[in-house]
């Protein structure tokens, strides 16, 4: 329940029933299944909205989100209750798994990455593509979606604040960043040649149809399923299923058990997973022009 122990310091009136309502309203629009622990995240984030669009009181804010059908008030409400915790090179044992399989495949290579964020993990897949053909220009195409548009467009910027590259090697850091200088002293900005490997875009995973079509070699989908609940996850990976090439890697979170949700994927490694019934590693490579023995 939501708690009201310090009602009378608070900014808004914030009910148990306030509270219900942004539960069932955020899971309906995308799916998104907060936990009788998020209160206080919730005041505090539709907090900020109310101050930004001047209501005094969550239940005028939600009646208004309601009733009004605004889109991007819609927008910013997802926006606010979504999470967005990434890195470069975060669960780094992906990386080599992943610059394994595309060093395998005929070209154009299709990846999608389904929870793009502010764009480190996208960005760490396309350096892991230039390192695995040893060129900036692979023969990637990288998808970057995210319901987000604000980390959207910091990830489109792909300017970010040096401390997060600090711990990605220097040969990395030179080859993949350039170094701001002046008023820019303190950050760091993707090299073009990296930037145009992607395309980022809006997408919802609720969404009944994706704006998707062609099959791709390689999905990530980390650290996202965690926020939905079993329905909704059998429901996103069945969508997964014709879109992934026979031979198509799934990379999900470190948390994550695709296994209890769906049977149309088995393990292939550590939170990596393949379709039931798709090709072989072997048979991979053997079209690829790669004999195995």
């Amino acid at each position: 329940m939501a708690n009201e122990k310090n009602h009378d310091e608070r900014e808004f009136n914030f009910t148990a029933n306030d509270f219900a309502r942004v539960r069932k309203l955020i899971y309906k629009h995308a799916g998104i299944s907060l936990s009788e622990a998020k209160s206080d995240m919730v005041y505090s984030r539709i907090g900020r909205r109310l101050r930004t669009t001047g209501y005094d009181s969550f239940k005028s804010y939600l009646d208004n989100l309601e009733g009004q059908n605004d889109p991007a008030e819609w927008e910013a409400f997802t926006n606010a209750l979504t999470t967005n915790l990434t890195s470069f090179f975060r669960e780094e044992h992906h990386f080599p798994i992943l610059a394994e399989h595309l060093a395998k495949l005929k070209a154009p290579i299709r990846i999608w990455c389904s929870a793009a964020s502010t764009g480190e993990e996208p960005y760490t897949i396309a350096m892991t593509a230039c390192e695995a053909f040893g060129t900036m220009k692979p023969p990637v195409e990288i998808i970057a979606t995210d319901i987000d548009t604000n980390v959207l467009a910091t990830a489109a910027r792909g300017v970010y604040p040096y401390e997060r590259v600090s711990k990605l090697s220097d040969a990395r850091r030179r080859q993949f960043f350039q170094r701001g200088t002046g008023a820019q002293e303190g950050s760091v900005r993707v090299r073009n040649d990296l930037r145009s490997l992607i395309t980022f875009q809006q997408l919802n995973l609720l969404d009944e149809q994706w704006a998707l079509k062609e099959p791709f070699d390689v999905i990530f989908c980390r650290n996202v399923m965690i926020y939905f609940d079993k329905p909704t996850q059998s429901k996103i990976l069945s969508h997964f299923v014709p879109l992934m090439k026979p031979h198509a890697l799934l990379f999900a979170g470190h948390s994550e058990n695709f296994l209890y949700v769906s049977n149309a994927f088995h393990l292939r490694g550590k939170t990596v997973y393949e379709l039931s019934g798709g090709k072989s590693a072997k048979q991979v490579a053997t079209h690829a022009g790669e004999q195995i023995v």
